[in-house]
């Protein structure tokens, strides 16, 4: 295919927002779990069942799964 096929296509705009998305979202999962699992879960962060803030690299992994899913999500939209 060529390149000017693919602009056409809006493939690197679906790109663009999958990395947006994607790093986005690592902060916002790093941030939603450090405010919102030890006031919700206290009596699992205190048992040790939930930590109570997450790592990079778990946020990383998460951001990952948002991310295919809104890919998922953009690419299959008629």
């Amino acid at each position: 295919m060529k390149l000017r096929n693919m602009l056409l296509l809006g493939i690197p705009a679906i790109v663009f927002w999958v990395i947006a998305i994607f790093v986005l979202g690592i902060f916002l999962i790093k941030w939603f779990w450090m405010w919102t699992i030890p006031e919700l879960c206290p009596g699992a962060v205190a048992a040790g069942y939930v930590a109570a803030k997450i790592s990079w690299w778990t946020a990383l992994k998460l951001a990952g799964l948002v991310a295919l899913l809104a890919a998922i999500t953009n690419i299959s939209k008629d």
